[in-house]
């Protein structure tokens, strides 16, 4: 991995103009981690990319719900709320975000053969997109 050359300081600056002060969790990070991270995390929780803000907010949120992360769990979930997720979004991601954790458990409980379940999500997926060209 490659070595941001930032100063501190300058580091410190940029988070300090972008949140309004340096939070305790960075803070707690040592100099180079911090000088490293902050870059990345800046991108991806603030600037652009790919994925719509309110849409990544989703899914930091419903990624926290799924490993029981308290903190971030009320950081994305206020975030979203920044990008516009009216309370009907939030009430069906959360319900949405237990699907994942719910099906892996029931499947991996099971021992479900992998090579069967990729066989018939391939079926899942052809049955679905066969329906959506007919309905064209």
């Amino acid at each position: 991995m490659a070595t941001n050359t930032t100063p501190y300081g300058e580091t410190r600056a940029d988070i300090e103009e972008t949140l309004g002060f340096v939070p305790g969790f960075l803070d707690g990070l040592p100099e180079q981690a911090l000088v490293n991270e902050w870059p990345t995390m800046k991108r991806f929780l603030f600037g652009e990319s790919a994925i719509d803000p309110k849409v990544r907010e989703f899914v930091g949120l419903a990624v926290a719900a799924a490993i029981g992360c308290e903190y971030c769990r009320h950081f994305h979930k206020g975030v979203a709320k920044l990008h516009g997720a009216s309370e009907a979004e939030l009430s069906e991601l959360a319900f949405l975000a237990s699907y994942t954790p719910r099906y892996s458990a029931m499947i991996q409980a099971q021992d479900y053969d992998v090579d069967t379940f990729y066989e018939e999500a391939e079926q899942i997926a052809d049955h679905v997109q066969a329906g959506a060209a007919a309905g064209d």
